[in-house]
């Protein structure tokens, strides 16, 4: 008996004819249609992206109703309701800094350091900015040079920021610090006056980094137009002169320098300059290495100097803040780890504003020992 063979009829019925006939007929107003839609929703999305980036406050809103209606959906950022008030500043001893911080600034007063603490302190951006490279080697150095355990955690995780609250943390970085085992490595961005005094009593190693003026003023300009929860810059012009007046956060450069270098001779503080890291970072390992009595081999060293170089380090995503959500850091504004390098500021300044600078330079830096490179 023949095998029985199922085969399509050569002649669709009536109903499937009118059937494909309305479907070819109606795909050109269905593609109309979805194009339109598109290109609404494309507007529409754009247009909300775009109010949103005017406003940091409203922002953080946005993340914390998505985040109440769907606990269990993924931001990669966890905001505080504490953080809708970050963009506010306030005054502790003439310094700025956010409510958050001013709020919060008993306990920070309070903090108790120990003796085999490490503090890693610089003006912000003052390398890499200045702490997040030297936090980089330090890890390295304290690890032995092993890479696999320098990138167990973020840089903010491993080594907290003591006065601020770490957007992918839940708890600021005070709190952090005070849960983690002994020895401890912190950060810090606080002028020399507004230091916990635990540390002087308690003669903790500080490590500080410095960086020339001009090259800070431009990162931190940069910084400031992409992070959300930092104060509004206005144009370049505007923030070189908020700069130079020291309304910015953390207060002025100048005082920040200079009484940091005014310390460092009656405490065990390393004073590092970013320029001559860039110019010799073997030396300047050298100098961490003996400032925190620690022995490494030739081999290890030079691992240390190529997995902190600044290309390196910029696709490491355990070391920047590059996996911050966009709505804390807009990186199509500012990486965070922009150039790293010495004499950008020249891609900025106009000559009358660098002009203008350099008076004003000579009139704060007259009569300290302190000198900088602007560019090598």
């Amino acid at each position: 008996m023949p095998a029985l063979t199922l085969r399509p009829s050569s002649s669709p019925t009536p109903g499937r004819q009118i059937f494909h006939a309305v479907l070819v007929s109606s795909f050109p107003a269905l593609r109309s249609v979805l194009k339109q839609f598109s290109s609404v929703f494309r507007r529409i999305w754009e247009g909300f992206r775009e109010f949103l980036h005017h406003s940091a406050t409203l922002k953080l809103k946005v993340l914390l109703e998505l985040a109440s209606c769907c606990p269990t959906m993924s931001l990669d950022v966890q905001v505080s309701k504490a953080f809708l008030q970050e963009v506010q500043v306030k005054e502790i001893n003439a310094v700025l800094l956010t409510k958050g911080m001013s709020d919060n600034w008993e306990s920070i007063w309070n903090f108790q350091a120990k003796p085999n603490d490490l503090l890693i302190a610089s003006y912000p951006k003052s390398a890499l900015s200045g702490t997040t490279w030297t936090q980089e080697i330090v890890d390295m150095i304290q690890n032995d040079g092993d890479v696999r355990k320098c990138q167990r955690a973020y840089t903010y995780v491993r080594q907290p920021h003591l006065e601020w609250k770490p957007w992918l943390l839940s708890t600021p970085g005070l709190e952090e610090a005070e849960k983690m085992p002994s020895p401890r490595t912190m950060k810090t961005h606080l002028p020399v006056q507004l230091l916990p005094p635990s540390f002087w009593k308690e003669n903790t190693k500080i490590i500080y980094v410095a960086r020339n003026a001009k090259d800070v003023a431009v990162s931190y300009y940069h910084l400031s137009r992409a992070m959300s929860v930092l104060p509004r810059p206005g144009t370049l012009d505007e923030f070189i002169d908020k700069f130079m007046n020291g309304r910015v956060l953390w207060g002025s450069w100048y005082d920040h320098v200079k009484g940091w270098w005014n310390k460092k001779d009656k405490h065990p503080i390393l004073y590092l300059f970013y320029e001559d890291m860039k110019e010799n970072p073997k030396q300047e390992i050298q100098k961490i290495l003996k400032f925190l009595e620690k022995d490494l081999s030739e081999e290890i060293i030079n691992k240390i100097i190529y997995h902190t170089s600044f290309d390196i380090m910029k696709q490491n995503p355990m070391a920047g803040y590059d996996t911050i959500h966009i709505n804390i850091i807009d990186h199509s504004i500012s990486s965070f780890m922009r150039k790293g390098i010495t004499g950008d500021w020249k891609n900025h300044f106009t000559v009358s504003q660098s002009e203008k600078f350099d008076e004003h330079y000579k009139k704060k830096m007259a009569g300290t020992t302190l000198t900088f490179r602007s560019e090598i």
